[in-house]
């Protein structure tokens, strides 16, 4: 890890309505940082993860990604989209390509890859997330677990900077979460930047440099995980932790 924060998040606040969902949120994320953010529903961690590529606009504040502002709109937000990989609880697969296609698709059309080069590295990128004898399947013909993996691989064969990932295991049955978790770890441990929102806290244990714990849309603790799930310093987080972790 170098010290150069790749995402700088610099008092930012976000209103919906009368809703203040983010108050005053300061974090930096160094580049090859696995940053989970855990805490209670309704605390502003997703809305957190989708500021950071501006899925959501910020209502004050600043978001720098790479030493960049981030932009508010046109292609350099979209060049800075392509930069960031977003992995959703709900896949997003286009229903009507195959999973290759679907993993190609970006690469052919906005990084200008070749057919051919993007079809290699699309089949190298399934086969590193264990699906390459999918490839030519339809995304309805696929586990929930498959189709995670799948739409894993849709963000990494656009080769970004860093990957964000919004309860990505949230809506699959409990036998497919580990399989999606095992590729998460494995990319954590090949130095991807990852923000991970997450209820997994074996996943937060295990891949986390840092566990950021988040209630009524502010930053209430930040610790390497071993701390924070030995010696949660925060009233609120030792009730999350003893809610979920008894």
């Amino acid at each position: 890890m170098t010290d150069t924060p790749l995402v700088q998040i610099t008092a930012v606040n976000k209103w919906y309505g009368p809703l203040h969902v983010l108050q005053d949120i300061n974090l930096e994320i160094t580049k090859g940082e696995v940053v989970v953010v855990i805490g209670p529903s309704g605390s502003g961690k997703s809305t957190l993860c989708r500021v950071i590529n501006r899925l959501e606009p910020i209502t004050s504040g600043s978001i720098r990604f790479d030493g960049r502002e981030l932009p508010a709109e046109g292609k350099a937000l979209a060049r800075l989209r392509s930069e960031v990989g977003m992995v959703f609880q709900s896949f997003n697969l286009f229903a009507h390509k195959t999973i290759l296609e679907n993993v190609t698709l970006g690469p052919v059309k906005v990084l200008k890859d070749s057919p051919s080069k993007a079809k290699e590295a699309g089949m190298a990128l399934l086969s590193r997330v264990g699906i390459a004898n999918q490839a030519d399947k339809y995304p309805a013909q696929l586990s929930g677990g498959q189709q995670q993996r799948a739409a894993i691989a849709r963000a990494l064969a656009m080769r970004p900077k860093a990957m964000l990932f919004d309860e990505p295991t949230s809506a699959l049955d409990p036998e497919m979460v580990s399989e999606v978790l095992d590729v998460m770890t494995s990319l954590a441990r090949e130095g991807m930047t990852m923000v991970v929102v997450t209820h997994e806290m074996g996943f937060a244990r295990q891949a986390a440099n840092r566990v950021v714990f988040m209630a009524d849309g502010q930053v209430v603790e930040e610790a390497g995980p071993e701390e924070f799930f030995a010696r949660p310093k925060s009233a609120r987080a030792q009730d999350f932790l003893s809610k979920i972790l008894h």
